[in-house]
Parts: C-alpha cells; sequence; structure tokens
C-alpha cells in the first residue's frame, strides 16, 4: 500500500510542476493527492478510529498554518485596498538605475521580513511597471525583486511560509532564527544585487509623478497599524506562548475594528470596499487550497511511516547536515518549499534536531532562497511571472545563475558563521 501513496504523491507533484502545460490549477491537483493519500491509508488495514484520529491531529497542526496565512494575507489586502503602500512609492524619487534597484532591493528585503515574500513581490512588482517603463529593464529590476523577496523571508518567521511552518513547528525561535540567518540573507540577495548594479551602471532613468492616495490620513494609519500588529505576532507568541495563529487573529481582529471606526460615517457602499470583508474575497484563497492540499498528502506519508524511512535513509547515506540541507533547498527549486519542508519536519523529530538546532536554521535558509533559481521555483517567483509575463528561459539564462551565486554564498556565509561563534 505504501507504493501506491507514493505513485499518488510523485503523480500529483508531476502535474503540480507541470500547472501550464496541463492548465490545471496546483490547488485542485494538491487537494484531489491529499485526499487520495490519506483515502489509501484508511485502507491500509489498521483501525479506522486510530487513522481518522491521526487524520485530525494532522488537521490541527495544518489548520494554524492556513489560519496564520489567511490572517496575514487578509491585513496586507485591508493596507493595500487603502493605498497603505503609496507611501513607499512616493518616497522613491532618485533617476539613477542602480540607486532604484538598490533602493527596490533593500524595501523588497525588509518588507517581505514583515510581511511575506509572495504579498511583497507583487507589491513591489507594481511599483516597478510604474518606474521602470522600458520591458527589458523591467525584467531585471522584477527579477530582482524575487531573489529579494525570498532572501528577505527566509530570515523572519513572518516572511516566508516554510520559515512560518518551522517556527509554529516549534523547530526554530523567532529571535534566534533572526540573528542566525540575517547574515547569510544579506549574503543571498547582496551578491546578485551587485552584478546586476554594475550591468546599470550611470543609466538614468526619468521619474513619473505617482498617484497619491484620496485619504493619506486614513492610509497611513491603516499602513502604519496594519504593519505594527503584523510585528506584534512574534511578539504575543514569545510572551503569552500562545500558537502564533492566535495572534494574527488577535491583530485581524483589531485591524478590521479600526478599518470600521475608520469609515464610521461613510455610505454603506464606500464602507464596504475598505472593509475586511471586501478583503477577505480578494485574498489568494487558492494558495490556501493549495497548502491545505500539499500539507495532507504529505501528513499521509509522515503517518504511513513512509518519511520516517526516507529519514533512516538519509541519515545513513548522507551524514552531513549541512549537505542534506543544501540538496532540500536546491530541489526547493524544482520541487514547491512548502511540502519539502512539511517533509522534513516529518522526517525529523525534535528529538534528534531540537529547537533551534543548526540543521532547522540552515533549512530555513535553504528552503526559502533555493526556490529563486527557476522562476517557478517560488510563490513569489510564480506570481512575478504572471504579472509580468517573463519567459521561462528568459530567466533561466540570465537569472538563475545569479540566483545560484548568492544562494552558494549565503550558505556559506551561514556555514562560516557558525563556525566562527562555535
Amino acid at each position: 500500500m505504501s507504493g501506491i501513496i507514493i505513485v499518488i504523491f510523485v503523480v500529483g507533484y508531476i502535474a503540480i510542476a507541470f500547472e501550464h502545460k496541463i492548465r490545471i490549477d496546483k490547488a485542485a491537483t494538491a487537494l484531489v493527492t491529499g485526499v487520495l493519500c490519506w483515502l489509501f491509508y484508511f485502507f491500509a488495514g489498521q483501525p479506522i478510529t486510530d487513522v481518522e484520529h491521526e487524520l485530525l491531529k494532522h488537521l490541527g497542526e495544518i489548520a494554524s498554518i492556513l489560519f496564520f496565512l489567511m490572517g496575514a494575507m487578509t491585513i496586507v489586502e485591508v493596507i493595500d485596498s487603502h493605498h497603505g503602500f503609496n507611501l513607499i512609492t512616493d518616497a522613491i524619487q532618485t533617476k539613477s538605475k542602480p540607486k532604484l534597484l538598490i533602493l527596490v532591493a533593500i524595501i523588497t528585503f525588509f518588507l517581505s521580513a514583515i510581511l511575506d515574500n509572495l504579498t511583497t513581490a507583487i507589491v513591489m512588482t507594481s511599483l516597478c511597471g510604474k518606474l521602470v517603463h522600458e520591458k527589458k529593464d523591467r525584467l531585471w529590476f522584477v527579477s530582482m525583486v524575487i531573489i529579494a523577496a525570498n532572501a528577505g523571508g527566509a530570515w523572519s518567521p513572518l516572511g516566508d511560509v516554510t520559515t512560518t511552518m518551522l517556527w509554529i513547528g516549534g523547530q526554530i525561535t523567532a529571535l534566534n532564527i533572526i540573528v542566525k540567518t540575517l547574515f547569510p540573507s544579506i549574503v543571498v540577495a547582496l551578491l546578485p544585487l551587485l552584478i546586476l548594479t554594475l550591468k546599470f551602471k550611470d543609466q538614468k532613468i526619468e521619474n513619473t509623478d505617482e498617484n497619491k492616495s484620496k485619504h493619506p490620513l486614513e492610509s497611513n494609519i491603516i499602513l502604519f497599524t496594519g504593519i505594527g500588529l503584523l510585528i506584534f505576532v512574534p511578539v504575543f507568541k514569545t510572551v503569552t506562548h500562545m500558537p502564533p495563529f492566535m495572534g494574527m487573529l488577535l491583530a485581524l481582529g483589531i485591524i478590521w475594528i479600526v478599518s470600521s471606526l475608520i469609515h464610521l460615517k461613510k455610505h454603506p457602499d464606500e464602507r464596504y470596499k475598505f472593509s475586511v470583508t471586501h478583503a477577505l474575497r480578494k485574498i489568494d484563497t487558492s494558495s490556501i487550497l493549495f497548502f491545505l492540499g500539499i500539507l495532507l498528502a504529505v501528513s499521509a506519508l509522515q503517518s504511513f511511516g513512509i518519511l520516517g524511512q526516507l529519514a533512516e535513509f538519509t541519515i545513513k547515506h548522507i551524514k552531513n547536515e549541512y549537505i542534506t540541507g543544501t540538496l532540500l533547498g536546491l530541489f526547493s527549486a524544482i520541487i514547491d518549499n512548502v511540502p519539502l519542508v512539511a517533509a522534513a519536519q516529518g522526517m525529523f523529530s525534535l528529538e534528534m534536531y531540537p529547537p533551534d538546532h543548526v540543521f532547522w536554521e540552515f533549512l530555513a535558509l535553504s528552503a526559502g532562497t533555493g526556490g529563486s533559481a527557476i522562476i517557478i521555483g517560488s510563490a513569489a517567483g510564480v506570481a512575478v511571472m504572471g504579472i509580468e509575463k517573463i519567459n521561462f528561459f528568459w530567466y533561466l539564462k540570465n537569472i538563475s545563475w545569479l540566483a545560484l551565486l548568492g544562494f552558494f554564498a549565503g550558505l556559506a556565509a551561514f556555514i562560516f558563521q557558525q563556525w566562527v561563534t562555535t
């Protein structure tokens, strides 16, 4: 029966990887894969009550991740609906292409750590569309956005879904992952950035007036409230020891109240456009369902013991934690990093690698940044590809080597830092 589950899992992954070829949304494929894996586990001969208990246990863990993501995405959507991000776009005035590229990369890097790399990539790609009018130049800019967004998300418990998963799963703590992976993440983004700034050396760009928000005070209130609440979430978890999704739901409730009070005297139709209810309709629900399906599939492999067997094989044949982490990072460029990290969480127990072990820190860095090597290797890359219609092979030819250069340099920086501090 385990062979059948593995075949279902592999076929599902192939369908997800070739989503654009077969024209079937990866969320649909993930849901079918997840349910089928559990279906065959139910028929594997074990007591139904035991299997059902196992399923519900995993579903609780999965739900905590999904509620966290849904809350974060909604808060960001509320900020965007109030034109809160215009404060960032209005602040950029330079006419130098290298300086503009550096500004875009820096903002992307730190914004993705506060928000998340997917949302930041969308926001910053939109910004590049307003500031860089030549298509060929814009492709280089938004490609740098992908690298910077993934690098910025890797060192923050809020920035990348895989780092969030490790944080929620108890493999890492918020402060420690920041301390241990911030410098290597900077290296991941810095090396490609330096090379690209040389490409645009002495080139100028014409500035255009940005569209100003109609309600600057309301925009600023929502922007700073939203970002403040997102920063508050890891603090809430540290102080109360409650699961992170509880802090995120609290943050969502607070911004819901704030946005309601701001528009209290407006016409109901006007109020609705800025409401959390409207924002909930606009969040990327298909991504939430994709995570649900793929995490269900991985949990089935874990419950069936397949991941445990794989862990034993890995430990026996690859005895170096850094090699294991590097391979998982490279695989994340081909296979989505969410199931890879979920699989690692299932393969390696906290008894084997306790919280804040160097393996989990290295995995957060490699899985979070490895996806930049191929444009479909990360959620940020897929989003930017869809917005700017980037050709897969153009990215492979022009950007992949830059992303890999930064990736390996960042991993080397992590290992060197670890060697110096121990």
